[in-house]
């Protein structure tokens, strides 16, 4: 089934729930899931998508460690979409990001210059 991307400028926040860990491929060998075009780890990050009065924590899956998202932190996500999938029986959605960063502060950098 096809990708289907997903507005994220909709949601009025995006908070990191749970930290970044690296996805397992095997349980019995402790292998780490690699991603298939880059070759790098990867990580699973539990994500609070949050519109208006409503939120949902999905896990999202990026290629490589998000560096510097900590449980809490307000992220920004590029290139999510949501992948509708089945498999025995069961079925779900899964989500995958090209890149999850920490969001940056534009209160901190207007807070230097105020006052003065």
């Amino acid at each position: 089934m096809a990708s289907l991307p997903i507005d994220t400028a909709k949601f009025t926040g995006i908070i990191c729930a749970v930290p970044p860990a690296p996805r397992i491929a095997n349980r019995e060998t402790g292998q780490l899931r690699v991603d298939r075009e880059t070759g790098k780890t990867v990580y699973q990050v539990g994500l609070c998508l949050m519109a208006g009065a409503s939120a949902d924590v999905v896990n999202v899956s990026v290629a490589g460690e998000p560096t510097g998202v900590q449980l809490g932190m307000p992220v920004a996500v590029r290139d999510l979409v949501a992948t509708p999938w089945e498999n025995e029986g069961r079925h779900g959605i899964a989500f995958r990001a090209a890149e999850i960063r920490p969001l940056s502060s534009p209160a901190t950098a207007a807070g230097k210059g105020a006052g003065q």
